[in-house]
């Protein structure tokens, strides 16, 4: 027999999955053989909590017995780019015209098309940590990563001073805000400071070299609470349009992460380069899923009604867990969380490194903890060093858009419990 051990590419043999879906499968293993447990990993939506709009399924459902199950136009449904536009006009202070929109199968493809698009092999990207997969799609296209760690004091977003010792070099800065993994924004401020980093950074290259661009993903900027308010770099400062690519979609704002409609808006000769190059890949939205989410936001009065009932549902958990865990907090045990600010994520802190267990058993690293908290208050959170932080970082992530709010006491008592045996 052959032994030869068989040979993939080499982007293949060192390509990293997933971790945070990984690990939604181990938890998703230990439901299966009849845990309770609390899962709060995937940054996902539970219908039976989060429907879609009711009348965006019955959109679906009508599109589906239209027969309109043919392929759909390669930069998207003309009607739905349409829509689209009107949308960022009327809500998003953003004009961009049809032909500079481009629909994708949700965000992915988009983020995808825009590396392939925009970095060649070597080129420097950069993005802080944590952040949501921008070290994949950086191995993906074979260019050097240049990561900040961001810091919980500035609610982990990234600053202008932080970026500007590797501007020079770079060909794309990653930017999310509102940001997954923390639920955290950008203020006015350093958002803008960071588009004046850009801007001088492209005059002093001049017209003949490529420029620095930025991918800015806000996919949750329609789920901001309170007095947080999103920004943008292009409203921010208009100069910004000619360098600046969107992510965006209807996933997060509508709860339909399985429908599969996202977009990107920007220069139209990088849109129309994304959109070749998602010719080959087939990452389109559905036609049936495209037509209906066209016909849904043509009604922006139905689509803010959704929106308002939506932010309402989602901040009376994020709420919740911010205020059982200052509680725990106050009562002396080593948590923290950070004052939710936008999306469906609540980041939390369990600082306990270096305590032991009942069993006598030392909680020696981040892996250990979250094995414990896993283990003995049911709880699946998600820790940052999944999103790029070092693997000793004491912050998760807690996704809040599967949990049922009445759940909230019974986390926070099962976590009261379980740390009351840490010594």
């Amino acid at each position: 027999m052959n032994s030869t051990k068989s040979k993939v590419s080499k982007l293949a043999e060192n390509i990293i999955g997933s971790e945070i879906i990984k690990l939604a499968g181990e938890v998703n293993e230990k439901i299966k053989q009849g845990e309770k447990i609390y899962n709060m990993t995937i940054g996902d939506f539970n219908p039976k909590e989060f429907p879609i709009p009711v009348e965006l399924k019955q959109y679906i459902v009508d599109a589906y017995f239209d027969d309109q199950t043919n392929y759909p136009a390669a930069d998207g449904m003309l009607e739905l780019r349409n829509a689209v536009s009107n949308l960022l006009k009327e809500r998003g202070e953003l004009d961009y015209k049809n032909d500079e929109i481009l629909i994708a199968g949700g965000a992915r493809p988009v983020i995808y098309s825009i590396f392939k698009a925009l970095v060649d092999e070597g080129d420097t990207v950069i993005f802080a940590v944590p952040s949501w997969n921008n070290n994949h799609y950086s191995y993906l296209n074979f260019a050097k990563s240049v990561v900040i760690e961001a810091k919980p004091e500035e609610n982990f977003m990234p600053s202008a001073k932080d970026i500007a010792p590797f501007i020079q070099d770079a060909t794309l800065v990653a930017l999310c805000s509102p940001q997954n993994p923390t639920g955290t924004v950008f203020t006015k401020e350093g958002l803008n400071e960071i588009c004046d980093l850009i801007l001088a950074e492209n005059k002093r290259r001049g017209p003949d070299k490529k420029p620095v661009y930025l991918m800015y993903d806000q996919i949750y900027w329609a789920l901001t609470f309170g007095n947080t308010k999103h920004y943008n770099p292009v409203t921010l400062n208009p100069e910004m349009k000619a360098y600046t690519v969107f992510v965006d979609g209807i996933s997060k704002s509508l709860s339909a992460t399985g429908v599969r409609v996202g977009w990107s808006m920007g220069p139209k000769f990088i849109i129309d380069k994304m959109k070749a190059i998602l010719t080959h890949v087939g990452a389109w939205a559905p036609k049936a899923e495209q037509i209906a989410s066209a016909k849904y936001l043509s009604n922006l009065d139905m689509y803010d009604a959704f929106i308002t009932k939506q932010k309402e549902s989602i901040i009376a958990r994020l709420d919740g867990f911010y205020k059982g865990f200052q509680t725990l907090k106050n009562e002396g045990f080593k948590v923290d969380a950070i004052t939710p600010q936008a999306a469906i994520y609540l980041t939390i802190k369990f600082d306990l490194h270096g305590m032991k267990t009942a069993d006598g058993k030392v909680l020696e690293t981040t892996k250990d903890i979250t094995k414990f908290i896993l283990d003995e208050a049911k709880l699946a959170v998600v820790p940052f060093y999944c999103f790029g932080a070092s693997d000793n970082s004491p912050w998760y992530r807690m996704s809040v858009g599967t949990c049922n709010v009445n759940d909230i006491e019974a986390v926070i008592s099962s976590l009261r419990n379980a740390l009351k045996k840490l010594s």
